[in-house]
């Protein structure tokens, strides 16, 4: 299993994830990029700051990708998630993953970025021009 993992306070690279999961026997590769909207609930966005339990961020991660590869016949996974301070625009999450088949790399990035919002303890704070709030980093 070729897993790369990542929880980092420095800018995301879209293109690196994409070399990490390239691989000749792979005629597919699905990427998940996240980034920051500017306005939530009608709202504003000013900037969100993100924030990590690592270790366990990361153990929750592997335990994705590997049951992306237990689920889907998929060669490679990448999961990059940024912390820190992130305005509209910037790359929160990327997701990459490689495959034979496309449907194995599409079924098994979703699945992915679904369960990395529902189970990693990564948690976001929102900064509105009249306020902000703390949610989990999901929907």
């Amino acid at each position: 299993m070729d897993i790369f993992l990542k929880i980092s306070d420095e800018p995301l690279d879209v293109l690196f994830c994409i070399g990490l999961v390239t691989q000749p026997a792979c005629g597919g590769i699905d990427v998940f990029i996240g980034t920051v909207r500017d306005a939530t609930k009608g709202k504003h966005v000013l900037r969100l700051e993100f924030e990590a339990y690592e270790a366990m961020a990361i153990r929750e991660m592997r335990r994705i990708a590997e049951t992306a590869f237990e689920k889907w016949p998929v060669q490679a996974l990448a999961i990059h998630h940024r912390t820190g301070v992130l305005h509209p625009g910037d790359i929160a999450v990327i997701i990459a993953v490689s495959a034979a088949h496309r449907d194995a790399a599409f079924d098994a990035c979703r699945f992915a970025i679904d369960t990395l919002k529902q189970t990693v303890p990564i948690w976001k704070k929102e900064v509105f021009e009249d306020g902000e709030v703390w949610v989990a980093a999901h929907p």
